[in-house]
């Protein structure tokens, strides 16, 4: 796991890296919040889609949803950037779009955009 600390308008974001998928099942996300916290300090994470894997874009699988619930319970706010228009469920371009309107949990194209809406938060 490879992270790069970046700070923008005096907030601390990590932008992690990894040479195997950081984002597998609820323990691995938990796991990925407590190594960023520890190396870095902060709680506001930004990872690449093909850094999760698929079964959290399918929400039948109810991945997603066991995994954003632990970001919100440790308050950790969290950028997946990436492409998303590949995805045709209508539920997940719902998810995407009220989670983007959100305080919480962003699905953005780049770590540029990411990185605006994560030092933007209060």
């Amino acid at each position: 796991m490879n992270i790069k600390k970046i700070n923008e308008n005096g907030v601390t974001i990590a932008y992690v890296t990894g040479s195997e998928q950081l984002i597998t099942d609820v323990q691995s996300a938990i796991d990925l919040m407590a190594t960023v916290r520890y190396e870095v300090d902060c709680h506001r994470i930004i990872v690449n889609k093909a850094d999760v894997c698929e079964e959290f874009f399918d929400l039948k699988t109810r991945l997603a949803g066991e995994v954003l619930q632990k970001f919100i319970n440790y308050q950790t706010k969290i950028a997946i950037v990436g492409d998303f228009s590949s995805y045709t469920s209508k539920s997940l371009k719902d998810f995407i779009y009220e989670s983007n309107n959100g305080n919480d949990i962003f699905f953005l194209p780049d770590e540029q955009q990411a990185v605006e809406k994560l030092s933007s938060l209060k």
